[in-house]
């Protein structure tokens, strides 16, 4: 049987964080859809195949991304190579396992990544399930955009499973209306849905998860799974409503790549099939063990559970 593809769109970065205990800084690469996809590699089954697309330059930046994604076993196929552009740059600030960032991202190439419609077309036609976020949507121009939502709509209608990530991030756009506009636009050509209450909270103004997960609903998400930090997630699907309380984490470290972990947990377990009980408490159990580590993407020390 061949292997289903779940393919994942957006910008990966070099990441700076301060070593612990010392002023040293250490470099790797990370970005919010990389990272589920990074995940997704060592939670997914053996009869999956994760690919990652995106832009990098042809420096030697990018050239240890590339090295360092395909070491990790991802499928990089139809990444473009630019001439005249490189990777992106951020770096982490923590204050007592919460973190914030600095970027300089002016001239990463991933913001052409959607620069062909016909590209973005071919690429999602391989795939079984594409996965994308509010910041794959934020860094990309308008004729990117407009690509991307074409490309997406198509991929749906011809029954490929589309799931986006909203990730609001208000710096990356010219105003807050624009941002709510645009991540509308995206949820109505997304079958799953999966927004972090605390953002949905302060730019929808949701009032709690319900209305979260009902107003996704309403724009035609089959399932919506509002993530809410450490406090209770709500899942609706169809009009069924599930909480789940995640277990405590005593001393979380680094809340880096959270919510970017516990998709690649859920999903990984929801597309095998599994309850839904059971596909959060995956995201969960993955999570926990990122945030009690020091940057983005971690060695996982658990067996890869099996589901299905």
């Amino acid at each position: 049987m061949p292997k289903k593809r779940f393919l994942a769109l957006g910008e990966c970065m070099i990441e700076l964080s301060q070593n612990p205990g010392t002023k040293g800084m250490s470099r790797s690469f990370a970005g919010d859809t990389f990272n589920t996809a990074w995940y997704a590699v060592r939670e997914f089954r053996e009869d999956w195949v994760v690919s990652y697309f995106t832009a990098v330059g042809v420096d030697k930046i990018s050239t240890d991304f590339l090295g360092f994604a395909h070491d990790s076993g991802l499928d990089l196929t139809d990444v473009i190579e630019r001439t005249d552009r490189t990777l992106g740059l951020y770096m982490i600030h923590l204050d007592q396992g919460e973190r914030s960032f600095t970027y300089w991202r002016d001239n990463s190439a991933a913001k052409t990544l959607a620069s062909s419609n016909e590209l973005l077309t071919n690429v999602m036609e391989r795939a079984d399930v594409v996965y994308f976020s509010g910041i794959t949507v934020a860094i990309l121009g308008d004729g990117g955009r407009r690509n991307l939502y074409n490309a997406l709509t198509e991929a749906r209608a011809k029954g490929k499973t589309i799931i986006f990530d909203p990730n609001l991030r208000p710096k990356l756009w010219s105003d807050n209306e624009e941002m709510r506009q645009s991540t509308t636009k995206f949820a109505q050509c997304s079958d799953l849905i999966m927004p972090s209450f605390e953002d949905e909270q302060m730019y929808f103004g949701d009032t709690d998860t319900v209305a979260t997960a009902f107003r996704y609903s309403k724009l035609g998400a089959q399932l919506v799974v509002v993530k809410n930090g450490d406090k209770e997630i709500l899942l609706r699907r169809g009009s069924e409503l599930c909480r789940f309380s995640p277990p405590k984490v005593s001393e979380p470290v680094d809340t880096t790549a959270a919510g970017d972990s516990f998709n690649a947990g859920f999903l990984s377990a929801y597309l095998a099939d599994s309850q839904l009980d059971d596909a959060v408490r995956a995201g969960c159990e993955l999570a926990a063990q990122v945030i009690c580590n020091h940057g983005a993407l971690i060695e996982i020390t658990r067996l890869k559970p099996k589901y299905g």
